[in-house]
């Protein structure tokens, strides 16, 4: 990759030292496995820890009214940030808040849950089909 066409800024926020810098945060076992766990910008940090979203969103979309779900963080004036939680349940389905959080209670830390919910319709997507975490911020990114 050379560059970003017409995006200086990105160009050299992306490539530097010969490196290119994805963003992608992850690690390697004993076996040398490379695992990805989530994208930088899309960590949370709260009370200095590191809380990873796809973590928190696997939780979640492992419960049963849940067809689509996304974390961001937002800010906490405790915490620093606190993670919410965006939900799409199934047609038909419905969810409370409680239920959502029972639900990671076994799965996740303590500090890791969501401390706050929103519920939509569809969560918003880039044209590539992933989530646009940028979309959900400036929509639900507020306290």
């Amino acid at each position: 990759m050379t560059g970003y066409w017409n995006n200086t800024a990105a160009t050299l926020e992306t490539l530097r030292d010969g490196w290119l810098r994805t963003g992608d945060m992850g690690y390697f076992d004993e076996r040398h496995n490379v695992y990805l766990v989530d994208r930088k910008k899309d960590m949370i940090i709260s009370g200095g820890e590191n809380i990873y979203s796809l973590e928190v969103e696997q939780a979640l979309a492992e419960h049963v009214a849940v067809a689509q779900v996304a974390v961001i963080g937002v800010p906490d004036e405790k915490w620093g940030e606190s993670v919410r939680a965006i939900i799409v349940t199934k047609p038909g389905a419905k969810v409370s808040e409680d239920e959502l959080s029972n639900h990671c209670v076994n799965m996740i830390a303590s500090y890791k849950r969501p401390r706050s919910y929103a519920f939509a319709t569809e969560l918003p997507a880039m044209p590539s089909g992933k989530i646009d975490k940028k979309a959900l911020r400036e929509l639900y990114g507020k306290n």
